[in-house]
Formats: structure tokens, C-alpha cells, sequence
């Protein structure tokens, strides 16, 4: 596989286009009777050709499957042709700023011996691709729809979710029989298969096995119990729940797009909740005991101490929804961020620019900016703007618009208020949109 450097597009271009263990005929699973009373389980593979990408309602979906159980959808995307080739993802993993990783199976030399997986990160010289063996290989990178804009347009498929839940697009190219081994993901993740071929099994039994191997650096399981095993092909598309064993293995050299979701564990929102609060925090607030009574035993944290403990807390709580929601909305944008948004240093007026975009500029939005927005909750009717960690207060119209809209062209700006346009003008300054001219070139 010979690699070529890839080149960052923030403007989007075109939109891209079994078998199963068990009962029943090869290739289809054996049919399922409900019991007399109870409404048949819904199934665990469908064919969405006809309602793409789902085939369902999104509501349905998110009823029966989300977080709940695996679905196999085949053909969530009809005669899908992949964006971008293997020799792309290759260049782009030679991109420092590229988060990519190569891990190449090692296959034991005797039916008593382990598999050994070696683990590799980027970024990777551009000579080393040519000579990779012809199997047992996967080459991973990070916020390919970062990178690609006709990556990014494939997320237009999912906006039945939270756009702030959507992490991000991984590329995988796996040689044939390459594979990261059987493991289990903390977050949901829709598995489309781009070009080639993918056997995927699945353990979709409950309470399965999730020990790791301590022999590896990957964090692969020590057990792993199949439940049910289908080969993927181009437009077809594996959802799994977060906690799903799983294990993916290249039946020939193949290119697998990852949509991962963004969940933060409660240990990272309860520690940078902390961090806010004690940064907020009033040194005057302090533990008191104006009710201390004699103490029986001077060395005893009693009971009536610890209620003072927790009354001491329970006054930096924020029972603002106000203050939670602008924590949570600043978390949420920069959570994971592998990229960081730089001022443009341009130097030019409003007055210009606003000329250029009068006359068919427009505004697109840096790929690595994150945006949402929340509904104020107290007395005030409006908005808060949430960009990559920072707050502003907008009309409800305007943040809707501003956190939605991946570009802004001249009407798209004329139809902010003015404070509308103020917050997008002081974004530009701050590197969130890039401005290109009606030529196409870029200021």
C-alpha cells in the first residue's frame, strides 16, 4: 500500500453513496416464534434497503436497540462507495498531526501458544507502507472527518442524535486477517463497512466474560464466547451498545468506518465538575460547627460532624441549572478534543469581510470547533452558545443557528441579530470559521 499525503478540506464536497451462527437457512437466522401474550423480540439483523440507514424510524431504533442490544444492518448505506482509498488513510497517518496506531498480529507458532499483538503509534514514515506484510495488520486513525469533508458529510446520517454526542469518524484499513482482537467498547458505535469484506462476531449474551489478558498492551479479552458471526460487505453497518464483546477480522484487505459517541465516564465528569467548583468556590465557605456541644471523646469524627461535612459540600453544589448547564455545555465541546483551534491572524476589517460575504463568501466553520447550545432555564428567554470549552449568551434564534450550521453564507449571517453577528465575527477572529472567497480560495 503506497500512501499519499492528504490534504484538509473544510468545505464538504460530494455525499458517498452472512451468515449467522444458530438455526434456520445459510445465511439468514432461523425464524423466532413469540410465545402466545408477549410481542416478538425485535430482531437482531435487518435489511434497511428500503428506509436507509436504520431501516426503521430513528425513534424506534432508539426504543428497541439503543444502549439496549447489537443490530446488524445491512445495507445502511445502498451501494455504498468509500470517499476515500487505503493509500489516503496511509498519508494521512503520516500527518503529525494525525492520532493513528498500527497493530499487527503476531499468530502463535504452535496450537498450545498465544497470539502476540504488537501496538504501534503514528506518526509513520511514508516508506514503511510498501513493504507492510500482505496480512495479520490494521492500520487506525483517529477524526478522519476532521481531515475529509466527504467523511464528515456521513454523519449527516445520524443527526437523530445529539450532535454533541458524535465523537468522531475512525478509519480503519485491516490486510486481510487483520483484526485488534476480541474487546468491548465504554461508548455506542455504528461499524460501516466501507470497501471489502469484515466477519464480525458478537457475544450478545448477558453478564458475558470481561477479563482482560494481562499478556497484551491492548486491552483484549481473556475470554470470548460468539454468540452470533456475520460477514460485512461495502453499505453494511454493525451497531453495538456500549459493554458488547466484540471481534472484527478482515476477510480481505478492507476499509471500516467507525462512528464512536462521545461518553464521558462519571470519574471524568465528576472531576472536572470538582475542578469548576473549587475553582468558583468562596473562601469564606467553610466547615462550621456553631452548634458544637462538649465533646465525649476529643479523638472522635462523630456523627454530628460528618452532617457538617456534607452540609460544607452541599453549599458548593450547584443547584443553579443555570451553572450546571454551562459547565456541562463548556465539558462537552472540548471533551476529547484531539485538535486545538488557532487564531487566523487575519488582520482584516469587518466591513471587508462582510463585502465578501455579501458577494458570495462564505463561512466554514474550523473542523476542529465544537459547537452546542442550551436554552437558559432562569428568568431570561435566552440561549447560551457553547464553542471548544466557551460560553456566550445569544438570542435562542441565533445559537440554534450558530451551533447547527456548519457553514454560514451571506444570508445565513444577514438573518443573525446583531449580536448574532458579534459572536460570529469575534469566532472568526478566534479561528472557528475560515472564510472563503466566491473563487474558492480561502482568506
Amino acid at each position: 500500500m503506497t500512501s499519499k499525503k492528504p490534504t484538509r478540506s473544510s468545505k464538504p464536497a460530494r455525499n458517498p453513496r452472512q451468515h449467522e451462527t444458530g438455526k434456520g437457512s445459510p445465511g439468514r437466522p432461523g425464524p423466532t416464534r413469540a410465545k402466545r401474550g408477549t410481542a416478538a423480540a425485535p430482531p437482531i439483523e435487518i435489511d434497511a434497503a428500503a428506509l436507509p440507514p436504520l431501516g426503521m424510524p430513528a425513534a424506534e431504533f432508539l426504543r428497541d436497540y439503543w444502549q439496549k442490544k447489537p443490530l446488524l444492518i445491512r445495507n445502511a448505506f445502498p451501494g455504498f462507495v468509500s470517499p476515500i482509498e487505503p493509500e489516503d488513510l496511509a498519508g494521512l497517518a503520516c500527518e503529525e498531526a494525525a492520532l493513528s496506531r498500527l497493530v499487527t498480529l503476531e499468530r502463535a507458532s504452535t496450537p498450545e501458544g498465544r497470539d502476540r499483538w504488537l501496538l504501534q503509534h503514528g506518526p509513520f514514515e511514508e516508506a514503511m507502507f510498501p513493504g507492510m506484510p500482505h496480512q495479520d495488520w490494521t492500520l487506525l486513525v483517529q477524526d478522519v472527518d476532521k481531515w475529509d469533508a466527504d467523511i464528515a458529510v456521513l454523519l449527516e446520517a445520524f443527526a437523530f442524535l445529539p450532535r454533541w454526542r458524535i465523537d468522531d469518524v475512525m478509519v480503519s484499513f485491516a490486510a486481510p486477517g487483520g483484526s485488534v482482537g476480541a474487546h468491548v467498547d465504554q461508548y455506542d458505535v455504528f461499524l460501516l463497512q466501507a470497501q471489502g469484506h469484515r466477519r464480525w462476531q458478537v457475544d450478545a449474551a448477558p453478564n458475558p466474560p470481561l477479563e482482560f489478558r494481562d499478556d497484551v498492551e491492548l486491552k483484549l479479552l481473556r475470554e470470548f464466547h460468539p454468540s452470533h458471526d456475520w460477514v460485512l460487505g461495502p453499505g453494511d453497518m454493525l451497531y453495538l451498545p456500549p459493554g458488547v464483546p466484540h471481534h472484527g477480522v478482515a476477510e480481505d484487505a478492507c476499509l471500516t468506518f467507525s462512528i464512536g459517541m462521545r461518553a464521558p465516564s462519571a470519574a471524568e465528569l465528576l472531576g472536572d465538575f470538582v475542578d469548576t467548583l473549587s475553582a468558583d468556590a468562596d473562601e469564606a465557605l467553610r466547615y462550621r460547627d456553631p452548634d458544637l456541644a462538649p465533646a465525649r471523646d476529643a479523638g472522635e469524627i462523630d456523627a454530628d460532624a460528618m452532617n457538617r461535612v456534607v452540609e460544607a459540600l452541599n453549599v458548593l453544589r450547584m443547584n443553579d441549572p443555570d451553572r450546571l448547564g454551562d459547565w456541562f455545555g463548556r465539558f462537552i465541546t472540548i471533551y476529547r478534543a484531539a485538535g486545538e483551534v488557532m487564531p487566523s491572524g487575519d488582520e482584516r476589517s469587518r466591513i471587508e469581510i462582510e463585502w465578501d460575504l455579501q458577494h458570495g463568501g462564505t463561512l466554514w466553520r474550523h473542523p476542529w470547533s465544537r459547537m452546542a447550545w442550551r436554552r437558559s432555564q432562569g428568568k431570561s428567554r435566552g440561549a447560551r452558545l457553547y464553542v471548544s470549552g466557551q460560553d456566550y449568551a445569544l438570542p435562542v434564534r441565533d445559537a440554534q443557528r450558530i451551533a447547527n450550521a456548519s457553514m454560514l453564507d451571506g444570508p445565513g449571517y444577514a438573518s443573525l441579530s446583531e449580536v448574532g453577528r458579534d459572536r460570529v465575527f469575534e469566532l472568526l477572529g478566534a479561528g472557528h470559521y475560515r472564510l472563503q472567497l466566491d473563487d474558492g480560495e480561502e482568506e
